[in-house]
């Protein structure tokens, strides 16, 4: 497994497959575009949905500033698809069922502390509450979440490894990292 990548490393190239394409390549994906790289557990998790919905909400302000996102999921292509009924999604899933793309990218399991932490049970609680249901489980359990801004000479802007399961910045404080790398 990799080390942690920090601003400043040229972000790995790779390829993967979403649940509705095959064979891409992350580099030709990315374009020109500055990118933001989520990296979340598994479709089934309610953190993990609650997250991505707030994705959906704030794609606007991403595109509006032109820059595209993409999620990694461990979620294999068939899960995704039924857990969100064969719906396109307007950003790209990259499924990442084996972790390969995770171990390129530094982001490694927690233990058991960074599982069981207050702020993840608030927030399973708070995405329980809005009505996210925990699905199958998939990859690692205990795998925690990272987040990287991506300019488009494909060097890491921003690079965010999370402490525990829920742990991610959010959406408004990216766009903010992906501005700030403009200047």
């Amino acid at each position: 497994m990799k080390n942690k990548f920090s601003a400043g490393s040229t972000a790995p190239d790779f390829s993967f497959d979403t649940p509705w394409e095959t064979s891409l390549q992350f580099y030709a994906v990315m374009g020109k575009t500055p990118t933001v790289l989520f990296f979340l557990r598994y479709v089934g998790c309610p953190i993990c949905q609650m997250k991505i919905s707030e994705i959906i909400h704030d794609l606007e302000l991403f595109k509006k500033e032109k820059v595209q996102v993409l999620v990694v999921l461990q979620s294999p292509p068939e899960s995704v698809k039924k857990q969100l009924y064969g719906e396109e999604l307007s950003f790209k899933i990259i499924c990442d069922p084996g972790g390969r793309v995770f171990s390129l990218y530094g982001v490694k399991p927690g233990g058991i502390l960074g599982y069981i932490a207050p702020p993840v049970i608030a927030q399973a609680v708070k995405a329980t509450r809005k009505g996210f249901k925990h699905g199958k489980k998939e990859g690692k359990e205990m795998q925690t979440p990272a987040v990287f801004v991506i300019g488009p000479d494909k060097t890491i802007r921003y690079a965010y490894y999370g402490k525990h399961v829920a742990d991610l910045p959010g959406n408004a404080f990216l766009l903010e990292q992906v501005r700030s790398g403009r200047s």
